[in-house]
């Protein structure tokens, strides 16, 4: 085993009188510790596990011929400089050799000791020489983050990807809004500073597998790579604007910036890299145009960014008064029995028109308008209205979940509304169960305190899309919790793959021991369903247990009583074609 600090040298050689001819040489020269294996198989393993400074390979091995053995040690430690020392004088394989890898070739009787270790420290500065090149090439020079070509290279691989196992692929462009004024007004080397702050606060907000790169000035580009659907989207963006929101300290001054982001999905995976970075750019200069600080999702297929947002806005201001917005509710049913203990109520707009919009297509609009106080609040009172409704239809502990955004946490009268909506239908605050993102429970400010006041109301509370976001588990101690949302991203692998079958099993046992409820998101196939129940998972809710139904499907559903015989999942089917939502279309 190498145990020195001199360089490493693995020689593969079958032949010993010439392995023990090349050790002498090496060591006259001195310094060097050598690896002597005699088969290709023992090399590839030798340099991947520990990376040597150098490989001296002969071509003609007991399990390896010719250039393949280049190729497989290349794929083992492609950063290892290799030396051909063969028997065989051939200029053309020679040359082949060099157009594979090799850094030399060199023929053995016409080597000596000076021409050996020179080619060796030829070959590792070559190296050396070429890995800085290529690492400048693909990185930019002032944050170390990825330039444009290697982006590129990564969503070529990620569209590849995409196709194998049916995920999403998206892109985000980014670009600070006024930083010719930052760079202007404190001088350039502030401005440097500034993008490597940026730099690092958007690499916190990204996942494992995903890539932010720098194309240069105030621009930053985002490869998603597999995230969960236009909501996945969403999610980061909102990530990417609340930790830019916060201050930067530059040269001891306070700086505030926002962001212009364009976002471009792909749409399969025979769309080109280069064209969905445009689209990502296009997108990215509409929301500069509607005013900064905004984001914007290319869309070639209908009008214009800026008419389709215009519509949207104005219709959104109708919505509420032309009574336009529905609650679906989707079933929550309790594993151990197959009883619905809850139902959580989904927003839905129904435009005039008849069309419905889905609300990862109008929240964000809604947000910018300052409309998502007056969605929060109708919400708020129509889900306590119809709880209010179900109270006597055998609904003892039966519970309808709500979602409170950021922006509707932060409205100064969401307590007050909530507080009004139980008295005005005189209704039990722990039949109603808000459900608050993971980070949300991270913040320290005024979003924890308006969950604090909720949850001394006796409303119950929920963490949604548990897994996904940032809190750390001293933060969840802060909220009296009951009951944690496992994500679906993990439910879908559940009883089929080992990782995550292992984190839903890891999050059922925090909320055990939490003394919250758990409860799995997603579920759409009887297996995942079993290995949750045998897991010891509390509830679970999906469209193996019924879609997202009209009000008056779940009252028909409450007054039957349906429990785990073999009524539930025929009656599930015809409600489902009454007033139910079809399986695989995200409507959340």
């Amino acid at each position: 085993e190498p145990g020195s600090d001199s360089p490493l040298i693995v020689l593969v050689e079958d032949n010993l009188p010439d392995a023990e001819l090349v050790r002498a040489m090496l060591a006259g020269a001195g310094g060097y510790e050598v690896v002597h294996v005699t088969r290709l198989e023992a090399a590839v393993r030798v340099v991947a596990e520990t990376p040597p400074s150098c490989v001296l390979l002969d071509l003609t091995l007991p399990d390896a011929d010719g250039l393949e053995g280049l190729r497989l040690v290349r794929e083992a430690a492609q950063d290892v400089p290799i030396i051909l020392l063969t028997g065989r004088q051939d200029e053309k394989l020679g040359i082949q050799a060099v157009q594979n890898g090799a850094q030399d070739y060199l023929v053995k009787g016409k080597v000596d000791d000076d021409l050996l270790v020179r080619s060796i420290r030829y070959a590792v500065e070559r190296k050396r020489i070429e890995s800085h090149l290529v690492e400048a090439a693909l990185h930019d020079a002032l944050t170390g983050l990825p330039n444009r070509a290697l982006l590129l290279d990564r969503i070529m691989h990620a569209l590849n990807r995409s196709a194998r196992e049916v995920s999403t692929v998206a892109v985000l462009f980014l670009d600070v809004n006024d930083f010719k004024l930052i760079n202007d007004t404190l001088g350039h080397a502030a401005g440097d500073e500034l993008l490597v702050a940026v730099a690092g606060r958007l690499l916190t907000c990204l996942r494992p597998g995903d890539t932010v790169a720098r194309f240069g000035g105030d621009e930053f580009v985002m490869l998603l790579d597999g995230v969960r659907g236009n909501s996945g989207v969403m999610s980061v963006v909102e990530r990417i604007r609340t930790e830019l929101a916060d201050s930067f300290t530059v040269r001891d001054q306070e700086v505030f910036i926002t962001a212009s982001i364009g976002i471009a999905i792909a749409k399969d995976e025979r769309d080109a890299p280069e064209e969905l970075v445009d689209q990502a750019d296009a997108a990215m200069y509409r929301s500069k145009e509607r005013g900064r600080d905004r984001f914007d999702l290319f869309d070639p297929m209908i009008k214009t960014s800026q008419e389709r947002r215009l519509e949207t806005a104005n219709a959104l201001r109708r919505a509420i008064p032309s009574n336009q917005f529905r609650l679906a509710y989707q079933p929550q049913v309790r594993l151990a029995d197959g009883y619905m203990v809850g139902v959580e109520a989904l927003l839905r707009w129904r435009r005039g028109d008849g069309t419905f919009v889905l609300p990862a297509d109008f929240i964000h609009i809604a947000e910018d308008m300052g409309l998502m106080a007056e969605i929060g609040t109708w919400v708020v009172r129509e889900a306590c209205r119809q709880a209010a409704l179900w109270k006597g239809a055998r609904t003892e502990g039966f519970k309808v979940s709500i979602n409170l955004s950021p922006a509707e946490l932060t409205h100064p009268e969401i307590v007050q509304e909530l507080r009004n909506a139980l008295e005005d239908h005189m209704l039990d605050p722990g039949s109603l169960c808000v459900e608050i993102t993971e980070n949300i429970v991270a913040d320290e400010g005024a979003l924890l305190g308006s969950v604090a006041e909720i949850g001394a109301l006796g409303v119950r509370l929920s963490i949604d899309d548990f897994g996904v976001g940032y809190s750390s588990l001293s933060a969840l101690r802060r909220v009296p919790l009951d009951s944690l949302k496992i994500d679906r991203s993990f439910i879908a692998g559940v009883g089929v793959d080992q990782k995550d079958t292992a984190i839903v099993a890891a999050a059922v046992a925090l909320g055990r021991a939490l003394g919250a409820v758990s409860v799995a998101e997603g579920v759409e196939t009887v297996v995942q369903g079993k290995t949750l129940h045998d897991m010891g998972c509390d509830q679970a809710q999906g469209y193996q247990f019924g879609p997202p139904l009209a009000a008056e499907v779940v009252t028909e559903a409450l007054h039957i009583g349906l429990g785990p015989d073999a009524a539930w999942q025929g009656w599930l089917s015809r409600a489902g074609s009454r007033g139910g939502e079809s399986r695989g279309i995200d409507r959340s």
